[in-house]
């Protein structure tokens, strides 16, 4: 017997974005569902850089010291070019000269974060092995077909589903394009103290980028990201191989950082192919229809180097929960629901679009195998980049209230 539910709103996807909107919405009062497809939180890439922006929107949902007191904060970015083998860079996150002063940043653990926003919410707001499989229309209401023959009908539908989102592909954006990079993420860590100091270490290589990052003090989290030559694409077959070709390319990075890549675990060597939103989708197509929007991944995939996907995703949250907010604090009218989505994307459009043409940008330089671009990366343009990171963590999307 098919089982029907009705909602008032409902997020497809409880990563960062979802349960960020989630939890934005419930400290402003407004109840929501969280459909995960999943029998648990989906935990995936280990760990993420959390830059200034992203600590203010875990403040406005109550969560930021939470992880504090789990994770170290970073001093500085140190960026060394492993083709000259010398430091090209180093920006103190304590002592700079940005509008904003001194700018907190830290390496978080990806299930952390997810489990801090998750435990925040009431019971049985996230509901577990909810795939949504077709989205149909009722008048104004949406109309969700579940795997299990559940129905839900609900009167706001956010798709925070990733990058391969059902939602976004109902609101016509098409799949999101590849970068032609690839990336390896992993973690590792000790039984005791580490000595590593709690700096962001970034290398710059013949086509390839790698960094170090200190979450505690006894792990640390590590990415590489390369464009792979035919060769290469018969490494992914083998985690093994892939592995020592990782360290290959990183023979010359300290040891104590080495070792951490050494120590992580053959499952970890799983290459990623890095995928983008073209800017010109969120220019032209819809983040919001009707009742109907879309946030994180499933918005605005871009490629990792400014390290300010999981950011974005925690801002949209904040903007999103705040727009809804506004309007179910009363008995909302259906016009004053699509307008309350058309100010969130009003809002996020441009941010969004900034984003992932700097990312886009910033990659190709940083990580080209071109031996003109690679000098002028690592002797003009190696600070340059760097402050970029910071400049674009400036950002004032407002407050929850």
């Amino acid at each position: 017997m098919e089982t029907v539910i009705q909602e008032d709103i409902v997020i497809v996807g409880a990563g960062i974005a979802g349960l960020t909107t989630s939890l934005g919405l419930h400290r402003l009062g407004v109840k929501s569902l969280v459909l995960e497809s999943w029998d648990s939180l989906r935990v995936s890439g280990f760990a993420l850089t959390l830059w200034e922006n992203a600590w203010k929107a875990l403040d406005d949902v109550g969560v930021g010291d939470i992880l504090r007191h789990q994770h170290l904060q970073l001093h500085g970015i140190v960026t060394t070019s492993l083709v000259t083998g010398q430091q090209t860079s180093t920006i103190s996150f304590k002592d700079n000269k940005e509008k904003h002063g001194a700018h907190e940043v830290r390496g978080v653990r990806r299930r952390l974060l997810l489990e801090a926003l998750a435990n925040e919410l009431p019971s049985g707001t996230i509901r577990y092995l909810s795939k949504v499989v077709a989205i149909e229309e009722s008048g104004f209401f949406k109309i969700l077909h579940l795997t299990d023959g559940t129905t839900i009908k609900t009167k706001v539908l956010i798709g925070c589903d990733g990058v391969n989102s059902m939602v976004a592909k109902w609101l016509s954006f098409k799949e999101a394009s590849y970068t032609g990079r690839y990336a390896i993420r992993g973690y590792a860590e000790l039984n005791t103290t580490h000595e590593i100091e709690p700096i962001f270490l970034q290398y710059f290589g013949k086509g390839f980028r790698a960094g170090a990052i200190p979450c505690n003090e006894k792990g640390v989290y590590w990415f590489f990201t390369w464009t792979p030559i035919n060769q290469d694409k018969e490494l992914a077959q083998d985690p093994a191989e892939l592995k020592q070709y990782v360290l290959s390319k990183l023979e010359m990075i300290p040891s104590d950082v080495r070792y951490f890549i050494e120590k992580t675990e053959l499952h970890a060597f799983q290459p990623t192919p890095l995928r983008y939103r073209h800017p010109w989708e969120l220019i032209m197509g819809n983040i919001s229809k009707s009742n109907v929007c879309v946030a994180g991944d499933a918005l605005h995939s871009m490629p990792p180097d400014l390290g300010e996907g999981g950011c974005c995703a925690l801002e949209d949250g904040v903007v999103l929960a705040r727009c809804l907010g506004e309007v179910f604090s009363k008995k909302p009218k259906k016009e004053e629901i699509e307008e309350s989505l058309k100010k969130y994307a009003k809002e996020r459009r441009w941010r969004c679009i900034d984003l992932i043409t700097t990312s886009y940008i910033v990659g190709f330089i940083m990580q080209s195998g071109s031996k003109s671009v690679n000098f002028i990366r690592d002797t003009i343009l190696a600070t340059f980049l760097t402050v970029l990171l910071l400049k674009k963590s400036d950002f004032d999307y407002g407050q929850l209230k």
